[in-house]
């Protein structure tokens, strides 16, 4: 709970910030669905990490589930944006559950990748957190065929059956700075390494993370809001701190405490790819009745949007 009074004198909003096109791609479809079908409509796993945009459209009827077996045969169901491996397509289908896709386009670009690679008879480095939805269902694009690798030291022992027929591809949420330090080992240790011709990681995670640097230069605190769950949001904390600076990640208003803020004049804050603009409205509005200004700081215009997916079969 924030104290009556606080030292901050200004805050200094990133921009870009929030919600990047896949999430906002997979909310509205999730809505749409939802405003097209009515109840019941059933979506697996968390739409994206955010519990407040979870929380909100569970009242509007979404039932969020963990297995495609709690779904009941025939209904509709939508796939996260974090994707899924292509036994989860096999089972909707001999579950005859109709499919709305709302996986990432970028998520899609890795997967596609990894399908190219795996055919070519390449085993497939996958750097990437162990645990990640994003990761279990790109390992699952070619099983068998794929190794994890999560730091430098896991690329310096890695071991792969043919030095001469290897790729590697990311997770599309990583830390820019810690995934070309990866990169450059397994290049090092494997002179034939093929990559991707452009790079896996989601725009929206490089911008932000390239906005924290830029806040952390001209701020005494940044607040990043977003989701303990989320790589995103994870990564663009540990950013800052890297960078020096002094940074927390908080859910929500109710989670900056007063020494979080304690003797800063200037409160840099910044959001994750999947969380919702009032979250951050919120936190300038606290702080702006404790008579702190704002002031935006503008690092890049996002202008990429994607399309819907296709609606299920009626």
């Amino acid at each position: 709970m924030l104290p009556s009074k606080t030292t901050v004198e200004k805050i200094i909003l990133a921009e870009p910030r929030g919600f990047c096109a896949g999430v906002d791609r997979a909310v509205e479809a999730v809505r749409g669905a939802l405003r097209e079908y009515g109840r019941p409509l059933y979506v697996r796993h968390q739409i994206v990490h955010n519990r407040f945009v979870l929380e909100a459209l569970e009242r509007e009827g979404a039932i969020f589930v963990e297995s495609l077996d709690e779904v009941p045969e025939g209904q509709r169901v939508i796939f996260s944006a974090h994707g899924v491996a292509p036994s989860e397509w096999e089972r909707a289908a001999g579950r005859k559950l109709r499919v709305i896709d709302a996986t990432c386009p970028l998520v899609t670009k890795v997967h596609l990748e990894v399908e190219r690679y795996d055919a070519e008879g390449m085993t497939v480095v996958l750097i990437g957190h162990a645990g990640h939805e994003e990761v279990k269902g790109t390992l699952g694009v070619a099983p068998g065929r794929m190794l994890l690798v999560g730091t430098v030291e896991e690329a310096e022992t890695v071991e792969v059956p043919d030095p001469k027929a290897v790729a590697a591809v990311t997770q599309t949420t990583l830390s820019v700075d810690d995934t070309r330090d990866i990169m450059l080992t397994l290049k090092r240790r494997f002179p034939a390494l093929v990559t991707p011709k452009t790079d896996d990681i989601c725009y929206a995670t490089q911008n932000r993370q390239n906005a924290v640097k830029e806040l952390v230069d001209v701020s005494d605190v940044v607040l990043v809001v977003g989701s303990r769950q989320s790589s995103n949001a994870n990564r663009m904390v540990e950013v800052a701190r890297m960078r020096g600076g002094r940074a927390y990640l908080v859910d929500s208003l109710a989670d900056v405490e007063p020494e979080m803020v304690a003797g800063a004049k200037a409160l840099g804050l910044t959001a994750s790819a999947s969380s919702p603009e009032w979250l951050v409205e919120e936190i300038v509005g606290a702080f702006s009745e404790r008579g702190a200004a704002v002031e935006l700081m503008k690092i890049k215009e996002e202008r990429i949007h994607f399309p819907l997916p296709k609606p299920a079969d009626a």
